[in-house]
């Protein structure tokens, strides 16, 4: 059985564009983010796998210059949109942890799964 936390619109999201978000569920709260990129959404968890620091240093800002890579703010390393593989960095060979994501008309859910 999977439950569906809101995060955001999905105007709130550029293409490409990031947007963080905080949400609490069972007594815990998950750091996220989302990425749309080409239409396409990835999420993962606001945690570098280097130190565990969050990724973004300017709230929903969670890509490079260009806009080719998820940056962390704090050791520069870059990560591949697509998938949270770490290609740059103290981290390099490591990955992100991947979030599931659900688009229901213009609204963005966070997908759980529950036992």
């Amino acid at each position: 059985m999977t439950e569906k936390i809101y995060i955001c619109q999905l105007q709130q999201l550029a293409d490409p564009g990031s947007h963080g978000f905080s949400v609490s569920h069972d007594e815990e709260t998950i750091e996220g983010f989302v990425v749309q990129k080409d239409g396409q959404l990835y999420a993962y968890k606001n945690s570098c796998p280097h130190t565990g620091s969050p990724l973004d240093w300017v709230e929903h800002q969670f890509l490079d210059l260009d806009q080719a890579f998820i940056q962390c703010a704090v050791h520069d390393a870059r990560f591949e949109i697509e998938n949270g593989a770490c290609v740059a960095g103290p981290c390099n060979g490591e990955a992100l942890q991947r979030l599931a994501v659900l688009r229901q008309g213009d609204e963005l859910f966070l997908q759980l799964n529950k036992p």
